[in-house]
């Protein structure tokens, strides 16, 4: 590399590290022991945020933490269920303890009860909306409007495909999934013009411990992958890099909005 080719490089990383760093952030991430939530968790951490982890298995956690400090970056982790009110309020006090008020909150926790509706019980839904929206609610209500004061901050959800469709068995997963995409346009009209970006993904089919009934049944896995554009079927690490886009700088004019990232599933 020459002298001229080597500054090309300095100046193209420091460009680069003023879009998408995040050193000096904090950032708090619900469902970040496993699945699409910890890859966010990881990817956060290496772009250079202080992370904390939210989820209900302390080993899962502990084993999540550890493989990120083990990185050289900041994390630590908070045991909740986040499916009890009091439990969240616990967890965002206590999460927000480590590092400080967070810059950028991941709501990535959620279940999924698929009974047939006719069988949906009251407890399924409740559970299911406890979850997989009240949480979301409830940490954008505890985080949110200290974000709009200080003037920056990013609120990313984790939707589905059945925000904008039904599937088998939606049930209250389906109805769960398309409040949080609206959750996330009124979060972004209620504090987007003090600099808080609030957007919610939407994943394709991904292995994950949410998704392995699905991948049990590799007819059913290769029907799926063929209804991509890309031809297979999604894995956590592919949601890093938009993660750290709606976590970063990059995406200030970026709010209100459901992000799909699915192969092109959504299109085909």
């Amino acid at each position: 590399m020459d002298e001229t080719d080597s500054g090309r490089a300095i100046h193209g990383s420091a460009f680069l590290d003023g879009l998408f760093a995040l050193n000096g952030r904090v950032a708090i991430v619900t469902g970040g022991s496993s699945g699409i939530g910890r890859a966010i968790a990881e990817s956060l951490a290496q772009a250079g945020a202080d992370v904390v982890v939210v989820a209900r298995g302390e080993a899962a956690l502990r084993e999540t933490v550890d493989g990120i400090r083990a990185g050289g970056h900041r994390a630590a982790f908070v045991s909740a269920d986040l499916g009890e009110r009091a439990e969240v309020e616990r967890a965002g006090d206590e999460a927000a303890a480590v590092f400080g008020e967070p810059d950028i909150l991941v709501h990535a926790a959620g279940i999924n009860l698929r009974p047939p509706l006719a069988d949906l019980t009251v407890q399924d839904w409740d559970l299911t909306m406890a979850l997989n929206l009240d949480a979301a609610f409830l940490l954008g209500q505890r985080f949110g409007p200290g974000m709009a004061e200080r003037g920056w901050g990013r609120i990313i959800t984790i939707g589905s495909q059945q925000s904008i469709r039904a599937f088998g068995n939606s049930g209250a997963y389906g109805v769960s999934k398309a409040a949080v995409a609206a959750l996330a346009r009124s979060q972004a009209e209620a504090w987007s013009a003090r600099g808080v970006c609030c957007n919610a993904i939407a994943p394709g089919f991904v292995r994950t411990p949410l998704t392995e009934a699905v991948f049990t049944d590799p007819a059913r896995e290769e029907a799926l992958a063929a209804r991509t554009m890309a031809g297979r079927n999604g894995q956590p690490a592919d949601f890093m890099g938009v993660a750290i886009f709606l976590a970063s700088d990059a995406s200030a004019y970026v709010t209100g909005q459901l992000i799909f990232v699915d192969g092109g599933f959504s299109v085909f």
